[in-house]
C-alpha cells in the first residue's frame, strides 16, 4: 500500500504561490522586461525558459540569471526559479559566446564520431559552460529516433536512426549533464522521428505509428533514460493517430501523460508540456482551456514562450480550473512535489545567486577548445572517394583554381556569422528578428564566405566562390566550372530543399562530361559536401565522393579543411543504419495499417471509393464504379477474410484500402482489392497494405498460393490491364512487390445488350442441340452432391464459393447442367443469377449495366470433353435464353478466360467489358516476405 505523501512546508498552502510553481515563461529582449518581473512577483512563476533572443554572450546571460533569481528571491520565494535553455550543439544553441562558450557537434555528429565516451565528455562540458552563467536545467537530450528519416525536421538533433545507437548516445549526454550538476530533459516524448505534416501551420503534425511500433522503435531511448535516471521529460504537442492511441495534441492527453509515460514507462520526474502558444494547438483548444487539460493530462510545468497575455490567460486558465473543480488539488500538489524535488537536485539560493561566471568559464577554456576540435575531428565522415581526390592536394596543381559552390541559407544560430549579423541589424532595427527577414542572403553568404577563405589560406591556386538558388545552374555557374579544375558543391538538407539536390547534380552531370587534361580525357573532380544531414546522398553512387560534416559551424568547417587537405585523417562513420540501402529507398515509410472495422470504416471506406473514382481518368473508373464498402465483405463460411486500412484516426478518413480471402477449399490467398486515395499516392501507403495483406496470408493453414485478382467478390479480377500506361505502371510496381508475371493468364467481364432483341445466331442453336448432351436447369441444395463433386475437377480459386451461394439461393440463382445422356455424368455446369440475387451483390458491374440485367457465371467443362468450345457455348446460350425469359435487357459474362477465343462469343452478341490479368505463384517460393 502506497504511503502518505510527504507533508509540504505550510508555505505552499498559498495557492497562488504554489500553481506559479507550475508554470515555465519565457519573454523578449536580454534584460528582465517589467511583465517578466510582474509574473515572478506576482503570480510566482517558478520557471524561465531562455533562448537565443535573451542572450547576447556568456557575461550578460550571467547577469541576466541573476537578475532574474535576485527578484524571485527578494519577492518570497522558497526555491530558486528553474531556468531552463535549448543547448543541444550542432544548429540548436542558444547560448553563444565566441570566446567563452565552445561549440560541439550535433547529436549526429557525436554518434558518427562513434564514443559514447566522447559523447558525455560533450554534454558534461556543454552543462558546465551553461551552468556557470547560471542556467540550472538543460533541454536535452533529444531522444528522437528518425524512423522516416529523409523527410523529418529534426534531421542531425538525433543520433539518427537506429533505436538502440539514440539510446545509448541519449543516455551518454544526459550522464554528462548530470555529472556537471544541471537537471536534465528528454524530448520531445512520444517521439517526434517519424511525424506525417498536413501543411498548414494549424495542422498538428502526427504520429501514426501504432502503441506496438513505438513501444519497439521510438520509445526504446526513452524508456532507457528514464531507467538511468532521467529527470525530466517534454512531452510534444503533436497528435496521435493509432489503434488504441488517439490525442489531438500528445501533451494535452491523459492517455499519453498519466497512461503511457507515468503508468507504462514508470516515470516519475517533471513533465513538461509543449509550448501552449504553439499555432495550431492555440487555435484549436485556446491557452486557457490548454492549461486545465495539460495539467489534468499530467503535465507538471506547462510552458508558454511569447505573448504576456497568453501568459496571463494560463493562469487565469489554470485558477479558474482549480476553482470550478475541473483540476483537484491533489494534482497541483503531486505536481509541486515533483518540482521541489527537481529543483533540490540541480539548485539552490547559494548556488542560484552566485553563479560562477567568467571567471570560471576562463579555467575551462583551454580543455574545452581542445574537447571541441576532438569532437569535430571525429566527426567529419568521407562516406566515398570512389576517384581518389583526397586530398586535393593530389588532384590540383597550385596554378589551378578551385570552385567552391555554396547554397543561401541562414546561418546556425551558435556561429559567429550569425551573432555579428544579428548584432549589427538589431542595432539599426526595433524588431529584434528583423535581420532573419531581411537579410536572409547575405547571412547566407556570410557564413561559407570563411571557409572560401579557409581554403584560399591552405593553397597557392586561386580559390573561387559563389553562391546558388532555387534558380539553378545559372550561365556564370557553368563558366566557373569549365574554368576551375575541381568543384566543391555544399548541400544543407537538399532531402528537403529540394533545388539543392537538382543543382548538385546538374553539376555532376556537367563533371562527367569528360574534359582534356594533358591530352587524357577524363572526368572534372567534383566533391559533394553535406553540411547537415548526411541523408541528402548518402546512396547516390553517381555522387563520387560525398563527406558530411552534421553541421556548418565555424569549428565544422574548419575541420573540414583539414580533411579535404590531408591534414586531418577523417574518423567519422555514418550513424544508425543509413548506410544500408533499404532504408534510403525513396524514403519509404511503413504507414500504420489496421484491420478493417465494417461498423467504424464503412461510411469512410464508401467515401474512399468515391475519391478514387473522381481522381481517375473515365476509362479508369469503371472497375469500381458500383462498388460499395458492403462488395467486398464475403461472410462466408469456407472463405476466411481480412482487410486493412490506413486510416486517419483523428478524421476517421480512410488513407487506403486492402481486401484479402483466404479460399480453403483451393488453399488460396488472394489480394481482392488494393487501392489508395489518389491524393495519397506515392507515400508507400500502397506498400504498407500489401505488405500486412502478404504477411497475414502467408499465415493461414494450408496456404498453397497467392493470387491477385478474385473471382469472388469479382470487382478487380486481376491487375486492370484496359488503360495503357497505368497498366505498365501497375505492372511494374506489382513486380517489384514480388508478382512475377510469367504464371499469369487474361480474364475478362463481357456483356450482351439488347437482350430482349437478341436471337441466337442462325444455325448455332441447331448445331449446338447436336451435340450429344443433356440439359437442364435446377434449382436449391438438394441439388448440391453431384455438383459440386463435379467442379472439383477445375482448381480455380473461388468456383466452389459461388456455387454454394447460388444452391443456397434457389430464388434468384440456378445451375444449368450438361450430362451425357447414356450414363447421367455432368460433364459442364454454369451459374445463373439475377440483380435481386445474394451473389450480384459482389458482382458490382452487374449493377454497372443500369438496367434489368442478370449474369451467367463459373463455367466448369469437365477435362476430356472434346468438344470443349461447343459444350461452353450451349451452356451461355441457354443461359441467355433463361436470363431473357426473366424479362432482363442485358446479360453479364463473368470472369472469362481472356486467353480463349472470343469469336464465338462475339458472334452471340458479348463485347468486352473489363480486361485483367490474374497473377498467381507458389507461396512456398514467395521471395519477397516483408519485415513482421
Amino acid at each position: 500500500m502506497a504511503g502518505k505523501p510527504e507533508k509540504l512546508d505550510s508555505v505552499w498552502d498559498n495557492l497562488d504561490r504554489t500553481m506559479g510553481q507550475l508554470f515555465m515563461m519565457g519573454f523578449d529582449g536580454t534584460s528582465v522586461t517589467p511583465q517578466m518581473k510582474t509574473l515572478i512577483e506576482k503570480h510566482h512563476i517558478g520557471c524561465i525558459l531562455l533562448t537565443a533572443k535573451n542572450l547576447k554572450s556568456a557575461e550578460d546571460t550571467t547577469k541576466l540569471c541573476y537578475e532574474l533569481q535576485k527578484i524571485a528571491h527578494d519577492a518570497g520565494h522558497p526555491v530558486p526559479l528553474a531556468i531552463g535553455i535549448d543547448q543541444e550543439n550542432g544548429g540548436v544553441n542558444s547560448l553563444f559566446d565566441e570566446i567563452y562558450v565552445r561549440q560541439y557537434p550535433s547529436s549526429m555528429g557525436m554518434a558518427a564520431a562513434g564514443s559514447t565516451d566522447l559523447a558525455f565528455e560533450v554534454a558534461k562540458a556543454t552543462a558546465q559552460e551553461v551552468s556557470a552563467c547560471g542556467i540550472n536545467w538543460i533541454f536535452g537530450p533529444c531522444l528522437d529516433v528518425l524512423t522516416n528519416a529523409r523527410n523529418q525536421p529534426l534531421g542531425v538533433r538525433t543520433a539518427g536512426d537506429d533505436p538502440q545507437e539514440v539510446s545509448a548516445y541519449g543516455v551518454a549526454f544526459m550522464k554528462g549533464y548530470k555529472e556537471a550538476g544541471v537537471g536534465t530533459l528528454g524530448k520531445h516524448f512520444p517521439s517526434y522521428g517519424n511525424l506525417e505534416f498536413l501543411g498548414s501551420t494549424l495542422d498538428v503534425p502526427i504520429i501514426t505509428e501504432s502503441l506496438e511500433q513505438l513501444s519497439l522503435s521510438a520509445l526504446v531511448p526513452f524508456r532507457n533514460a528514464i531507467r538511468q535516471g532521467l529527470d525530466s521529460m517534454m512531452v510534444g504537442g503533436c497528435a496521435m493517430s493509432s489503434a488504441g492511441l488517439n490525442a489531438m495534441h500528445a501533451c494535452l492527453s491523459e492517455q499519453v501523460v498519466d497512461g503511457l509515460l507515468r503508468s507504462d514507462l514508470k516515470f516519475d520526474g517533471v513533465v513538461v508540456s509543449e509550448c501552449l502558444e504553439m499555432e495550431a494547438l492555440s487555435h484549436n483548444i485556446g491557452v486557457g482551456g490548454g492549461t486545465v487539460m495539460a495539467v489534468n493530462a499530467g503535465c507538471d510545468v506547462v510552458l508558454l514562450c511569447h505573448s504576456f497575455s497568453g501568459q496571463q490567460e494560463a493562469i487565469k486558465g489554470l485558477k479558474t480550473g482549480i476553482e470550478n473543480a475541473m483540476i483537484s488539488k491533489d494534482r497541483i500538489y503531486n505536481s509541486l512535489r515533483r518540482i521541489l524535488t527537481f529543483k533540490l537536485k540541480c539548485t539552490s539560493w547559494e548556488k542560484a545567486l552566485n553563479p560562477p561566471g567568467i571567471k570560471f568559464l576562463e579555467t575551462l577554456q583551454p580543455s574545452h577548445t581542445a574537447l571541441s576540435t576532438r569532437a569535430y575531428n571525429s566527426s567529419i565522415t568521407v562516406v566515398r572517394d570512389k576517384n581518389r581526390l583526397l586530398p586535393l592536394s593530389n588532384i590540383l596543381e597550385n596554378e589551378e583554381e578551385l570552385l567552391l559552390l555554396t547554397p543561401l541559407v541562414k546561418p546556425l544560430a551558435a556561429s559567429a556569422a550569425s551573432r555579428a549579423l544579428s548584432d549589427s541589424a538589431n542595432a539599426a532595427s526595433p524588431e529584434p528578428a528583423g535581420w532573419e527577414q531581411t537579410s536572409s542572403v547575405m547571412s547566407g553568404e556570410r557564413v561559407f564566405r570563411e571557409l572560401g577563405r579557409s581554403l584560399a589560406r591552405q593553397r597557392n591556386g586561386r580559390v573561387l566562390h559563389t553562391s546558388y538558388t532555387a534558380n539553378g545552374v545559372r550561365p556564370v555557374h557553368e563558366n566557373l566550372i569549365n574554368r576551375a579544375s575541381a568543384i566543391i558543391v555544399l548541400a544543407a538538407d537538399a532531402n528537403r530543399n529540394l533545388y539543392q539536390h537538382g543543382f548538385t547534380k546538374h553539376v555532376s552531370m556537367i563533371c562527367n562530361m569528360q574534359y582534356t587534361k594533358g591530352g587524357e580525357r577524363r572526368e572534372k573532380p567534383l566533391i559533394v559536401v553535406a553540411v547537415s544531414s548526411p541523408y541528402d546522398f548518402a546512396m547516390d553512387t553517381a555522387i563520387g565522393t560525398y563527406i558530411c560534416t552534421y553541421d556548418f559551424t565555424e569549428t565544422a568547417l574548419n575541420s573540414l579543411v583539414k580533411v579535404l587537405y590531408g591534414e586531418l585523417s577523417p574518423a567519422g562513420v555514418l550513424p544508425g543504419t543509413i548506410s544500408k540501402s533499404q532504408k534510403l529507398h525513396h524514403s519509404r515509410q511503413h504507414w500504420l495499417v489496421e484491420s478493417f472495422n465494417e461498423e467504424r470504416d464503412s461510411n469512410a471506406l464508401d467515401t474512399l471509393i468515391n475519391a478514387v473514382m473522381e481522381g481517375s481518368t473515365p476509362s479508369q473508373r469503371s472497375e469500381l464504379s458500383s462498388a460499395t464498402s458492403n462488395s467486398f465483405i464475403l461472410h462466408h463460411p469456407e472463405v476466411e477474410e481480412a482487410h486493412f486500412v490506413v486510416r486517419n484516426s483523428s478524421t476517421q478518413a480512410l488513407y487506403g484500402f486492402c481486401s484479402t480471402y483466404f479460399f480453403k477449399a483451393t488453399g488460396t490467398g488472394v489480394i481482392g482489392a488494393l487501392f489508395v486515395d489518389p491524393t495519397r499516392r506515392k507515400l508507400s501507403i500502397g506498400h504498407s497494405l500489401h505488405n500486412r495483406a502478404i504477411r497475414t496470408l502467408l499465415q493461414r493453414e494450408g496456404i498453397k498460393r497467392f493470387q491477385l485478382g478474385s473471382r469472388l467478390p469479382s470487382i478487380f479480377l486481376g491487375i486492370p490491364t484496359g488503360h495503357g500506361a497505368e497498366r505498365k505502371r501497375l505492372r511494374s510496381w506489382f513486380a517489384n512487390l514480388g508478382w512475377s508475371q510469367a504464371l499469369s493468364r487474361s480474364v475478362c467481364n463481357m456483356v450482351a445488350r439488347n437482350l430482349l432483341a437478341w436471337t441466337p445466331p442462325e444455325g448455332m442453336a441447331k448445331s449446338l442441340a447436336s451435340g450429344g448432351f443433356h440439359f437442364d436447369i435446377v434449382y436449391g441444395w438438394d441439388y448440391s452432391g453431384p455438383i459440386l463433386d463435379h467442379i472439383k475437377t477445375s482448381n480455380r480459386q473461388g468456383l466452389a464459393e459461388v456455387y454454394k451461394l447460388a444452391l443456397t439461393d434457389q430464388t434468384a440463382c440456378g445451375i444449368i447442367r450438361a450430362s451425357r445422356p447414356e450414363d447421367g455424368t455432368l460433364v459442364g455446369t454454369v451459374v445463373l443469377y439475377n440483380q435481386h440475387s445474394r451473389l450480384s451483390e459482389f458482382i458490382p458491374p452487374l449493377k454497372d449495366l443500369n438496367e434489368a440485367a442478370g449474369g451467367i457465371s463459373s463455367p466448369v467443362i469437365s477435362p476430356g470433353v472434346g468438344e470443349y468450345s461447343t459444350l461452353l457455348q450451349s451452356l451461355i446460350l441457354l443461359g441467355m435464353r433463361q436470363i431473357k425469359q426473366q424479362g432482363c435487357n442485358a446479360c453479364l459474362l463473368d470472369y472469362m478466360d481472356g486467353d480463349g477465343n472470343f469469336d464465338g462469343f462475339s458472334s452471340m452478341g458479348f463485347d468486352v467489358m473489363h480486361n485483367f490479368e490474374e497473377v498467381s505463384c507458389d507461396a512456398a517460393t514467395w521471395t519477397m516476405i516483408p519485415p513482421s
